[in-house]
């Protein structure tokens, strides 16, 4: 397994599919919630693009809204795989990034293919585990367990904020530190 160590100016976080109606059913949905918005926070502290994705709002509605302050206009998509579909890929291209952390649901179904179709087109890929999930505890585990034997890398969203923050020295070190303590589970 390769190792990343995350730094802002390579990063990208991806938040996919945390839709209503998808969320609702989710295992441990409110730690998916908080852990997502976690990171969206950090993200925005440190300049790190966000990307996010919406399966057939049409018919499932769309983002949540405690996320909607971070994301933008969320991409929307048919395909299970965010990155089978030709304009997602450039929104990514076009940010420069190469560092993708991604977090939302389900672990086993949209995170899973998104994130074998990242490592495939050369990128370096971060899931958060504490930000994804599935409908049953153990879809969500056996998704984990199937990202982990593709060598992508498992981190936690705290852990990437750290590692964007780098060091104590940072002037946005307090503000993380404040978000840090202000968030849940």
């Amino acid at each position: 397994m390769s190792s990343i160590k995350c730094v802002p100016e390579r990063s990208l976080l991806l938040v996919i599919d945390v839709q209503s109606r998808f969320l609702a059913p989710i295992f441990e949905a409110d730690r998916v919630e908080a852990r997502c918005k976690f990171l969206c926070e950090v993200a925005t502290l440190f300049g790190v693009p966000i990307l996010a994705t919406e399966q057939y709002p049409e018919k499932m509605g769309g983002t949540i809204e405690s996320l909607l302050p971070f994301i933008g206009s969320p991409h929307r998509k048919m395909q299970f795989s965010a990155f089978q579909d030709e304009h997602f890929v450039n929104l990514v291209k076009m940010t420069g990034r190469d560092q993708i952390v991604v977090v939302g649901i389900e672990t086993h179904i949209c995170v899973s293919q998104t994130c074998h179709d990242l490592f495939a087109h050369g990128l370096q890929v971060v899931v958060c585990p504490d930000a994804v999930s599935a409908r049953t505890q153990d879809r969500h585990k056996l998704g984990m367990e199937r990202l982990r034997a593709a060598d992508v890398i498992p981190a936690h969203t705290e852990s990437i904020a750290y590692e964007w923050c780098k060091s104590a020295d940072n002037p946005h070190f307090r503000a993380m530190l404040n978000i840090v303590k202000d968030s849940q589970f």
